[in-house]
Protein backbone atom coordinates (compact mmCIF):
# COMPACT_ATOMS: atom_id res chain seq x y z
CA UNK A 1 0.00 0.00 0.00
CA UNK A 2 1.36 3.42 -0.98
CA UNK A 3 1.86 6.15 1.58
CA UNK A 4 -0.60 9.01 1.71
CA UNK A 5 0.42 11.70 -0.73
CA UNK A 6 0.94 15.24 0.48
CA UNK A 7 1.23 18.51 -1.39
CA UNK A 8 2.05 21.93 -0.01
CA UNK A 9 -0.31 24.91 0.09
CA UNK A 10 1.69 26.70 -2.60
CA UNK A 11 1.50 23.62 -4.86
CA UNK A 12 -2.24 23.46 -4.29
CA UNK A 13 -2.45 27.14 -5.22
CA UNK A 14 -0.52 26.56 -8.46
CA UNK A 15 -2.74 23.63 -9.46
CA UNK A 16 -5.85 25.77 -8.91
CA UNK A 17 -4.39 28.54 -11.11
CA UNK A 18 -3.51 26.14 -13.93
CA UNK A 19 -6.91 24.45 -13.75
CA UNK A 20 -8.76 27.77 -13.76
CA UNK A 21 -6.91 28.83 -16.90
CA UNK A 22 -6.86 25.37 -18.52
CA UNK A 23 -8.75 25.26 -21.80
CA UNK A 24 -10.67 28.36 -20.73
CA UNK A 25 -8.01 30.69 -22.09
CA UNK A 26 -8.47 29.08 -25.51
CA UNK A 27 -12.24 29.06 -25.88
CA UNK A 28 -13.90 31.40 -23.39
CA UNK A 29 -13.28 34.75 -25.20
CA UNK A 30 -15.25 33.47 -28.22
CA UNK A 31 -18.22 32.42 -26.09
CA UNK A 32 -18.25 35.70 -24.18
CA UNK A 33 -18.03 37.77 -27.39
CA UNK A 34 -20.87 35.76 -28.96
CA UNK A 35 -23.16 36.66 -26.08
CA UNK A 36 -22.00 40.13 -25.01
CA UNK A 37 -20.11 41.32 -28.13
CA UNK A 38 -17.79 44.25 -27.32
CA UNK A 39 -18.87 44.08 -23.66
CA UNK A 40 -17.40 40.57 -23.29
CA UNK A 41 -15.04 41.78 -20.57
CA UNK A 42 -18.00 42.67 -18.32
CA UNK A 43 -19.33 39.10 -17.83
CA UNK A 44 -15.71 37.99 -17.33
CA UNK A 45 -15.41 40.40 -14.38
CA UNK A 46 -18.85 39.34 -13.13
CA UNK A 47 -17.78 35.69 -13.42
CA UNK A 48 -14.71 36.35 -11.27
CA UNK A 49 -16.95 37.95 -8.63
CA UNK A 50 -19.37 35.02 -8.67
CA UNK A 51 -16.45 32.61 -8.40
CA UNK A 52 -15.66 34.03 -4.94
CA UNK A 53 -19.11 32.91 -3.76
CA UNK A 54 -18.59 29.45 -5.24
CA UNK A 55 -15.14 29.06 -3.63
CA UNK A 56 -16.66 30.18 -0.31
CA UNK A 57 -19.17 27.32 -0.63
CA UNK A 58 -16.39 24.83 -1.48
CA UNK A 59 -14.33 25.92 1.52
CA UNK A 60 -17.34 25.83 3.86
CA UNK A 61 -18.24 22.33 2.67
CA UNK A 62 -14.68 21.08 3.09
CA UNK A 63 -14.53 22.63 6.56
CA UNK A 64 -17.32 20.36 7.82
CA UNK A 65 -15.12 17.27 7.53
CA UNK A 66 -11.55 18.51 6.94
CA UNK A 67 -10.07 15.01 7.27
CA UNK A 68 -12.21 13.57 4.44
CA UNK A 69 -12.33 13.78 0.66
CA UNK A 70 -15.50 14.57 -1.29
CA UNK A 71 -16.29 10.87 -1.81
CA UNK A 72 -15.90 10.13 1.90
CA UNK A 73 -18.10 12.92 3.17
CA UNK A 74 -20.76 12.19 0.54
CA UNK A 75 -21.16 8.82 2.30
CA UNK A 76 -20.90 10.44 5.73
CA UNK A 77 -23.57 13.07 5.03
CA UNK A 78 -26.00 11.21 2.75
CA UNK A 79 -25.54 7.66 4.01
CA UNK A 80 -23.72 4.73 2.44
CA UNK A 81 -25.96 3.97 -0.53
CA UNK A 82 -27.26 7.37 -1.58
CA UNK A 83 -23.87 8.92 -0.81
CA UNK A 84 -22.18 6.37 -3.07
CA UNK A 85 -24.57 7.22 -5.93
CA UNK A 86 -23.79 10.94 -5.55
CA UNK A 87 -20.05 10.20 -5.33
CA UNK A 88 -20.29 8.19 -8.57
CA UNK A 89 -21.92 11.25 -10.12
CA UNK A 90 -18.87 13.33 -9.20
CA UNK A 91 -16.58 10.64 -10.64
CA UNK A 92 -18.48 10.69 -13.95
CA UNK A 93 -18.48 14.51 -13.95
CA UNK A 94 -14.70 14.51 -13.60
CA UNK A 95 -14.27 11.81 -16.24
CA UNK A 96 -16.48 13.57 -18.79
CA UNK A 97 -14.63 16.82 -18.05
CA UNK A 98 -11.32 15.12 -18.87
CA UNK A 99 -12.66 13.79 -22.17
CA UNK A 100 -13.95 17.23 -23.27
CA UNK A 101 -10.62 18.90 -22.46
CA UNK A 102 -8.70 16.28 -24.48
CA UNK A 103 -11.11 16.64 -27.42
CA UNK A 104 -10.59 20.42 -27.44
CA UNK A 105 -6.82 19.93 -27.36
CA UNK A 106 -6.96 17.51 -30.30
CA UNK A 107 -9.26 19.77 -32.29
CA UNK A 108 -7.00 22.76 -31.65
CA UNK A 109 -3.88 20.95 -32.87
CA UNK A 110 -5.54 19.51 -35.96
CA UNK A 111 -7.20 22.76 -37.06
CA UNK A 112 -4.46 25.24 -36.14
CA UNK A 113 -1.05 23.55 -36.17
CA UNK A 114 -0.94 19.94 -37.40
CA UNK A 115 -3.56 19.86 -40.13
CA UNK A 116 -3.91 16.47 -41.75
CA UNK A 117 -2.85 14.57 -38.65
CA UNK A 118 -5.53 12.13 -37.45
CA UNK A 119 -7.11 13.60 -34.34
CA UNK A 120 -7.40 10.16 -32.76
CA UNK A 121 -3.61 9.71 -32.84
CA UNK A 122 -3.00 13.03 -31.08
CA UNK A 123 -5.60 12.27 -28.43
CA UNK A 124 -4.22 8.76 -27.83
CA UNK A 125 -0.67 9.97 -27.26
CA UNK A 126 -1.88 12.81 -25.04
CA UNK A 127 -3.96 10.43 -22.90
CA UNK A 128 -0.90 8.18 -22.52
CA UNK A 129 1.06 11.11 -21.05
CA UNK A 130 -1.89 12.03 -18.81
CA UNK A 131 -2.17 8.47 -17.47
CA UNK A 132 1.58 8.43 -16.86
CA UNK A 133 1.16 11.50 -14.64
CA UNK A 134 -1.84 9.99 -12.85
CA UNK A 135 0.09 6.81 -12.07
CA UNK A 136 2.96 8.81 -10.60
CA UNK A 137 0.56 10.52 -8.19
CA UNK A 138 -0.45 13.98 -7.04
CA UNK A 139 2.96 14.83 -5.55
CA UNK A 140 4.92 14.58 -8.87
CA UNK A 141 2.04 16.33 -10.64
CA UNK A 142 2.22 19.24 -8.15
CA UNK A 143 6.03 19.42 -8.32
CA UNK A 144 6.00 19.50 -12.12
CA UNK A 145 3.37 22.27 -11.96
CA UNK A 146 5.80 24.29 -9.84
CA UNK A 147 8.51 23.81 -12.48
CA UNK A 148 6.29 24.83 -15.40
CA UNK A 149 4.51 27.77 -13.73
CA UNK A 150 7.25 30.36 -14.49
CA UNK A 151 7.08 29.43 -18.17
CA UNK A 152 3.31 29.74 -18.15
CA UNK A 153 3.59 33.18 -16.51
CA UNK A 154 6.19 34.25 -19.08
CA UNK A 155 3.98 33.15 -21.99
CA UNK A 156 0.99 34.99 -20.51
CA UNK A 157 3.06 38.18 -20.09
CA UNK A 158 4.20 37.96 -23.71
CA UNK A 159 0.62 37.39 -24.86
CA UNK A 160 -0.56 40.41 -22.87
CA UNK A 161 2.25 42.88 -23.57
CA UNK A 162 3.26 42.24 -27.18
CA UNK A 163 -0.16 42.89 -28.84
CA UNK A 164 -0.52 46.28 -27.08
CA UNK A 165 0.54 48.27 -30.21
CA UNK A 166 -2.29 46.58 -32.13
CA UNK A 167 -5.02 47.64 -29.69
CA UNK A 168 -7.87 49.85 -30.88
CA UNK A 169 -9.97 51.40 -28.12
CA UNK A 170 -12.84 51.91 -30.59
CA UNK A 171 -13.38 48.13 -30.59
CA UNK A 172 -14.87 48.50 -27.08
CA UNK A 173 -17.45 51.05 -28.16
CA UNK A 174 -20.29 51.44 -27.47
CA UNK A 175 -19.61 50.40 -23.87
CA UNK A 176 -22.44 48.82 -21.81
CA UNK A 177 -24.49 48.34 -24.95
CA UNK A 178 -25.45 44.74 -24.19
CA UNK A 179 -28.62 43.78 -22.32
CA UNK A 180 -28.65 42.11 -18.92
CA UNK A 181 -29.64 38.61 -20.12
CA UNK A 182 -26.67 38.09 -22.48
CA UNK A 183 -24.32 39.41 -19.80
CA UNK A 184 -25.68 36.96 -17.23
CA UNK A 185 -25.60 34.03 -19.68
CA UNK A 186 -22.01 34.84 -20.57
CA UNK A 187 -21.03 35.15 -16.89
CA UNK A 188 -22.57 31.74 -16.16
CA UNK A 189 -20.71 30.27 -19.13
CA UNK A 190 -17.44 31.73 -17.78
CA UNK A 191 -18.19 30.36 -14.32
CA UNK A 192 -19.07 26.89 -15.63
CA UNK A 193 -15.70 26.49 -17.33
CA UNK A 194 -13.33 28.29 -14.98
CA UNK A 195 -14.64 27.72 -11.43
CA UNK A 196 -17.41 25.13 -11.00
CA UNK A 197 -15.20 22.19 -12.07
CA UNK A 198 -12.82 23.04 -9.20
CA UNK A 199 -15.10 21.00 -6.92
CA UNK A 200 -13.01 18.01 -8.07
CA UNK A 201 -10.16 19.29 -5.87
CA UNK A 202 -12.18 18.05 -2.89
CA UNK A 203 -11.78 14.54 -4.32
CA UNK A 204 -7.99 14.69 -4.20
CA UNK A 205 -7.12 16.91 -1.23
CA UNK A 206 -4.93 14.75 1.05
CA UNK A 207 -6.08 14.02 4.57
CA UNK A 208 -5.47 16.83 7.02
CA UNK A 209 -4.43 19.36 4.37
CA UNK A 210 -7.46 21.63 4.68
CA UNK A 211 -6.65 24.72 6.71
CA UNK A 212 -7.06 28.48 6.61
CA UNK A 213 -3.99 28.65 4.37
CA UNK A 214 -5.38 26.16 1.87
CA UNK A 215 -8.71 28.02 1.84
CA UNK A 216 -6.88 31.27 1.04
CA UNK A 217 -4.90 29.44 -1.64
CA UNK A 218 -8.19 28.30 -3.21
CA UNK A 219 -9.37 31.92 -3.37
CA UNK A 220 -6.05 33.30 -4.61
CA UNK A 221 -5.56 30.62 -7.26
CA UNK A 222 -9.02 31.09 -8.71
CA UNK A 223 -8.82 34.90 -8.64
CA UNK A 224 -5.37 34.89 -10.30
CA UNK A 225 -6.68 32.60 -13.03
CA UNK A 226 -9.87 34.66 -13.40
CA UNK A 227 -7.95 37.94 -13.76
CA UNK A 228 -5.76 36.32 -16.42
CA UNK A 229 -8.81 35.17 -18.38
CA UNK A 230 -10.48 38.59 -18.07
CA UNK A 231 -7.33 40.30 -19.32
CA UNK A 232 -7.02 37.99 -22.33
CA UNK A 233 -10.72 38.47 -23.15
CA UNK A 234 -10.32 42.26 -23.03
CA UNK A 235 -7.22 42.07 -25.23
CA UNK A 236 -8.91 39.93 -27.87
CA UNK A 237 -11.74 42.46 -28.12
CA UNK A 238 -9.32 45.40 -28.29
CA UNK A 239 -7.11 43.80 -30.96
CA UNK A 240 -9.43 41.56 -33.00
CA UNK A 241 -12.79 43.24 -32.41
CA UNK A 242 -15.96 41.61 -31.12
CA UNK A 243 -16.99 40.12 -34.48
CA UNK A 244 -13.72 38.35 -35.23
CA UNK A 245 -13.40 37.18 -31.62
CA UNK A 246 -16.86 35.62 -31.72
CA UNK A 247 -16.28 33.93 -35.08
CA UNK A 248 -12.87 32.50 -34.19
CA UNK A 249 -12.87 29.18 -32.33
CA UNK A 250 -9.55 30.01 -30.63
CA UNK A 251 -9.35 33.82 -30.45
CA UNK A 252 -6.35 33.94 -28.10
CA UNK A 253 -4.37 31.98 -30.71
CA UNK A 254 -5.46 34.47 -33.37
CA UNK A 255 -4.37 37.22 -30.97
CA UNK A 256 -0.85 35.75 -30.83
CA UNK A 257 -0.73 35.73 -34.65
CA UNK A 258 -1.24 39.51 -34.62
CA UNK A 259 2.10 40.13 -32.89
CA UNK A 260 4.58 41.77 -35.24
CA UNK A 261 7.34 44.01 -33.93
CA UNK A 262 9.29 45.63 -36.81
CA UNK A 263 9.74 42.31 -38.57
CA UNK A 264 11.94 41.02 -35.76
CA UNK A 265 9.48 39.34 -33.42
CA UNK A 266 6.72 37.54 -35.32
CA UNK A 267 4.81 34.25 -35.36
CA UNK A 268 4.88 33.73 -31.61
CA UNK A 269 1.65 31.72 -31.68
CA UNK A 270 3.61 28.46 -31.38
CA UNK A 271 5.16 29.77 -28.17
CA UNK A 272 1.64 30.54 -26.97
CA UNK A 273 0.59 27.01 -27.89
CA UNK A 274 3.18 25.77 -25.37
CA UNK A 275 1.32 27.74 -22.68
CA UNK A 276 -1.94 26.02 -23.60
CA UNK A 277 -0.31 22.56 -23.67
CA UNK A 278 0.90 23.07 -20.10
CA UNK A 279 -2.44 24.29 -18.75
CA UNK A 280 -4.49 21.74 -20.70
CA UNK A 281 -2.23 18.91 -19.53
CA UNK A 282 -2.58 19.78 -15.86
CA UNK A 283 -6.33 20.32 -16.14
CA UNK A 284 -6.92 16.97 -17.86
CA UNK A 285 -4.53 15.20 -15.46
CA UNK A 286 -6.30 16.56 -12.37
CA UNK A 287 -9.68 15.63 -13.90
CA UNK A 288 -8.48 12.08 -14.57
CA UNK A 289 -6.71 11.74 -11.21
CA UNK A 290 -9.83 12.85 -9.36
CA UNK A 291 -12.06 10.37 -11.20
CA UNK A 292 -9.67 7.44 -10.70
CA UNK A 293 -8.98 8.30 -7.05
CA UNK A 294 -12.67 8.84 -6.37
CA UNK A 295 -13.69 5.47 -7.85
CA UNK A 296 -10.92 3.76 -5.89
CA UNK A 297 -12.30 5.25 -2.67
CA UNK A 298 -15.83 4.14 -3.57
CA UNK A 299 -14.59 0.59 -4.19
CA UNK A 300 -12.37 0.71 -1.06
CA UNK A 301 -9.26 -0.13 -3.06
CA UNK A 302 -5.89 0.23 -1.35
CA UNK A 303 -4.21 1.57 -4.48
CA UNK A 304 -5.97 3.55 -7.20
CA UNK A 305 -3.24 2.77 -9.77
CA UNK A 306 -4.86 -0.54 -10.75
CA UNK A 307 -7.64 1.51 -12.35
CA UNK A 308 -5.45 3.81 -14.45
CA UNK A 309 -5.05 1.51 -17.49
CA UNK A 310 -8.79 0.76 -17.99
CA UNK A 311 -9.59 4.42 -17.27
CA UNK A 312 -7.03 5.48 -19.88
CA UNK A 313 -8.55 3.18 -22.51
CA UNK A 314 -12.06 4.47 -21.78
CA UNK A 315 -10.79 8.06 -21.82
CA UNK A 316 -9.30 7.61 -25.30
CA UNK A 317 -12.59 6.22 -26.59
CA UNK A 318 -14.77 8.90 -24.98
CA UNK A 319 -12.48 11.80 -25.98
CA UNK A 320 -12.89 10.75 -29.62
CA UNK A 321 -16.70 10.59 -29.60
CA UNK A 322 -17.67 13.10 -26.88
CA UNK A 323 -18.26 15.80 -29.54
CA UNK A 324 -19.27 14.71 -33.07
CA UNK A 325 -18.26 18.12 -34.45
CA UNK A 326 -17.55 21.74 -33.56
CA UNK A 327 -21.17 22.84 -34.00
CA UNK A 328 -22.34 20.17 -31.54
CA UNK A 329 -19.60 21.21 -29.10
CA UNK A 330 -20.66 24.87 -29.18
CA UNK A 331 -24.31 23.98 -28.57
CA UNK A 332 -23.48 21.40 -25.87
CA UNK A 333 -21.28 23.87 -23.99
CA UNK A 334 -24.18 26.29 -23.69
CA UNK A 335 -27.24 24.08 -23.31
CA UNK A 336 -25.79 21.09 -21.43
CA UNK A 337 -22.48 21.93 -19.77
CA UNK A 338 -23.72 25.01 -17.88
CA UNK A 339 -26.60 23.21 -16.04
CA UNK A 340 -24.50 20.03 -15.74
CA UNK A 341 -21.58 21.81 -14.08
CA UNK A 342 -23.95 23.92 -11.96
CA UNK A 343 -25.52 20.70 -10.63
CA UNK A 344 -22.19 19.32 -9.42
CA UNK A 345 -20.53 22.67 -8.72
CA UNK A 346 -23.34 24.49 -6.86
CA UNK A 347 -26.55 22.54 -6.23
CA UNK A 348 -25.16 19.27 -4.84
CA UNK A 349 -22.39 20.96 -2.79
CA UNK A 350 -25.02 23.32 -1.32
CA UNK A 351 -27.28 20.37 -0.42
CA UNK A 352 -24.31 18.52 1.08
CA UNK A 353 -23.38 21.57 3.14
CA UNK A 354 -26.92 22.12 4.47
CA UNK A 355 -27.47 18.44 5.32
CA UNK A 356 -23.96 18.12 6.74
CA UNK A 357 -24.45 21.18 8.94
CA UNK A 358 -27.74 19.74 10.20
CA UNK A 359 -26.10 16.36 10.90
CA UNK A 360 -23.23 17.94 12.81
CA UNK A 361 -25.64 19.96 14.97
CA UNK A 362 -27.73 16.85 15.59
CA UNK A 363 -24.60 14.89 16.55
CA UNK A 364 -23.54 17.69 18.91
CA UNK A 365 -26.95 17.72 20.61
CA UNK A 366 -26.96 13.91 20.91
CA UNK A 367 -23.45 13.94 22.39
CA UNK A 368 -24.43 16.65 24.85
CA UNK A 369 -27.55 14.73 25.94
CA UNK A 370 -25.55 11.52 26.41
CA UNK A 371 -23.00 13.38 28.47
CA UNK A 372 -25.78 14.87 30.63
CA UNK A 373 -27.34 11.45 31.16
CA UNK A 374 -23.94 10.02 32.06
CA UNK A 375 -23.33 12.74 34.65
CA UNK A 376 -26.79 12.35 36.18
CA UNK A 377 -26.38 8.55 36.51
CA UNK A 378 -23.19 9.08 38.46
Amino acid sequence: MHQKEQISTSQFNILVILNTIGTTILIVPAGLATEAKQDAWIPAILGVGLSLVVIFLFNALGGLYPQMTLVEYCKKILGKWFGTIVALGFVSFSFIGASTVIWIMGNFLVTQIMSGTPEEVIQTFFVMVVIMGVRLGIEPIARSAEIFLPWVVLCILLLVLLPIPEMNIQNLQPVFDSEAKPIIRAALSFLSVSTLPLIIFHMIVPNGMRSKKSNKAFYFGNIAGGITLTTITLLTILVLGAGLTARNAFPSFALAKKVSIKGILERIEIIMAILWFFTIYFKSTIYCYASVKGLAQILSLKDYRVLTLPFGMMLIALSIIVYPNVVYEAEWDVKTWIPYSATFGIIIPLVLYIVGLWRKKKEAVTSENNQTLGNSSQ
